[in-house]
Formats: C-alpha cells, structure tokens, sequence
C-alpha cells in the first residue's frame, strides 16, 4: 500500500503497518510538553515525504503522520527549523551517493527544541535546543524522536536560522581549512565557488584566522556588485574567470604569497584557474562539480610542482567516529556567529509554503538566498 493512501484513513486495520513503517523511517512527533515519563506516545506530527526517486517538486508531499512511540532513551524534539540544500534535492533525485530507504522524509540538518523525554534520558530537559549531530535523515517534518544520542545540546544565543544550517556548509569549510595543510596567518588560500554558502564560510573562517583568500566567481551581471558583498565578508582578491585569462595568474598576487590550498567545487575550465594560483607542493580539495566538467591537470603541474589533488565529502568525515569532534567544531562555528564574523544569506518561508521554498531551491525564480524552513 502507497504511504500516502495508508495515511489517508483513521487509525484501525491498517495502522499497525504504518506505525511500523514510520518507525523504521524515524518519522517524527511530538508529546507532553512536561517531563511526564508516562508518557508513551507523541501526538500527530507533519512531514515532506516521498515514496519515489525523482524531480522533488514532482515526488514530494506534506502529508500528517500518526503518534509515535517514546521509548526509555529517546527524545522528542519540536523541529524549529531546517534549511533545503542542494545535497538533500540530490537524495531525492536518487543521485546522492547515500540515501534513506524509500519511503523518507526530506532534510538532513536542523534545530529543535526539546519537548519531552523518555524515563532514562537525564542529559536532556524539555525546553533545550538541540541539533542532530551527526546530521540525520529526516529533519523536515515538525516532530521526530531519536535516541537521546543523536541530540547535541547548543545555546539559544544564536539565531535559529544559524543554527539550523550549521552542520553542513559551515563545517565542511571549517574541515576543509584545517585538514589538508597547516596554515598560519599570513598564508594565503584560492577557491572557486566563492559566492556559494562553502565559498562564503571559508572566507571568513580564513579571515578571522589571519588568512589571505583569493576567490574566483563566474561572470554575470552585476559583477560589481557581486565583489562587493564578497569584499564586505573579507575577500582578499575576487576575479571573474575571463579576468584570469593571462599568462600569469600569479603576477596579480602583489605581496600577498602563493596559496597553499585551493578549493573547488565547480570543476573544468574554473578548477583549472585554482591550480594555476597554487605554490610548489600545493592541495587542491574538490568538494563539488556544480558546471559536471571533469578537472583536466597538466602532466608538469605534476612532475614539476608536485601538486595534490584530494576531495573532500563531508557524509564521511562525520560518519567516521568523528562524532564528539565534529560537535566541538559545531560550537566554534556558532561562536563565530554569536561573535558577528560568520553570516550568510537565507531566506525563512513558513513549513506551510515548503513548495514556494523548493522553486526557488531548485532554481526557478532565479538566484535566491539558503531556504530556511520554520515549522
């Protein structure tokens, strides 16, 4: 039977085999909003699903969820808040390297408030925000119930906006910047993608560490403009990618010396420009492929600079026993962001007009700020 036909009746017959299939997907909801360990269920929650791969405006659906079992180690959290990223319309498609079982709730990273506990949980009271650290599958949906370990307590001194889309972009910069060389203020790095949320984070992670960052962004119009708002975040250099059609990119460096690391997440023609910036011995991390053109390296920029190139995806770093890590990184991001030197554009659209935020996630009405979802 479809999800959505077996949602569509009361509970009775068929509702044992709903129950267990929400289970299985960590479907969420809610319950007492006091520390009542009598209480076993949650009440209905709401919830994106879809029961097939493909385009996310075509599969997806905001549907109701029954009430949900609280066992003794779980938690269950009011979601506050969850962004769209590329990465979550990539699961849907079916072409994200990992991906829930059909059928699955959408999201992946988020911020909930607490609003009640199982009998063994003492770590955590109703009221407290918390994020799924490491990320988990189904952060779009207005409750869900996890075993106590998968919640990472933060502060509520942050926007809930930050502190929904902290564990992705934000860390995937922050790991980036520190585990492929060491760098020191004064040193310099490269990127591509600068205006992406990535591109935006290494920049002023860099910044606030004393490191020059060169950035390549595509031409567009209102380039100028584009500059700007980069520069504003602390952007050493920003060049178009015809600005670096010479025959020495390094000439345009001035005083500032050779990056040591370089970052790409778009890939060709735009790739080939980072590695022309980077030193003798030099990194590039590959991240992402957004123009789906292959990197082309020279054979002397391997016999005689000696270049690396490595890639970088964040799923494995965090599913690597890296759990307590990555949640210390996660507290220093959200420092910087209470400190006013981590920011970004986003947009928050009411849950209720999740299919607005999606258009404009996928692109149909033009450029748009990070979709954050308010439930």
């Amino acid at each position: 039977m479809a999800l959505w036909r077996s949602l569509g009746g009361k509970a009775g017959k068929g509702s044992s085999l709903l129950f267990g299939l929400t289970r299985k997907l960590t479907y969420g909801a809610q319950s007492q909003s006091v520390r009542a360990f009598s209480s076993a269920v949650s009440p209905p929650s709401k919830a994106v699903v879809y029961e097939l791969h493909g385009s996310p405006d075509s599969v997806t659906k905001l549907i109701g969820l029954p009430p949900f079992e609280i066992k003794e180690n779980d938690v269950c959290v009011k979601m506050l808040a969850a962004p769209i990223n590329p990465s979550d319309i990539n699961r849907i498609e079916g072409v994200y390297p990992v991906r829930p079982p059909l059928p699955a709730i959408g999201g992946y990273e988020g911020i909930g408030e607490v609003h009640s506990v199982g009998s063994a949980v003492t770590a955590l009271s109703p009221g407290d925000w918390v994020i799924p650290s490491p990320p988990s599958f189904g952060t779009w949906q207005t409750y869900i119930v996890k075993d106590q370990n998968v919640w990472h307590k933060i502060n509520k001194d942050v926007p809930i906006e930050y502190a929904a889309t902290i564990t992705v972009n934000p860390l995937t910069a922050l790991r980036m910047l520190e585990d492929y060389t060491t760098l020191n203020p004064g040193d310099s790095i490269v990127q591509n993608g600068a205006t992406s949320m990535v591109g935006k984070c290494v920049i002023q992670i860099a910044q606030s560490r004393g490191v020059h960052n060169i950035n390549i962004v595509r031409d567009r119009a209102g380039i100028d403009e584009v500059k700007e708002k980069l520069k504003k975040l602390g952007a050493d250099e920003v060049y178009t990618e015809s600005q670096l059609e010479v025959k020495n990119v390094k000439s345009l460096l001035g005083d500032m010396p050779e990056p040591s690391l370089g970052f790409n997440c778009v890939g060709g023609n735009s790739a080939s420009l980072v590695l022309k910036f980077l030193r003798q011995g030099g990194t590039l991390v590959t991240y992402g492929g957004m123009s789906k053109k292959p990197i082309t390296v020279s054979t002397s920029s391997f016999i005689f600079k000696d270049l690396s190139l490595r890639g970088f995806w964040l799923q494995k770093w965090i599913t690597a026993d890296k759990a307590g890590e990555s949640r210390k990184m996660i507290d220093r991001l959200l420092g910087l962001v209470r400190d006013g030197k981590l920011k970004y554009e986003m947009e928050l659209v009411p849950f209720d007009h999740f299919k607005t935020a999606l258009d404009k996630a996928l692109g149909k009405l033009g450029s748009q700020p990070k979709q954050v979802i308010i439930f």
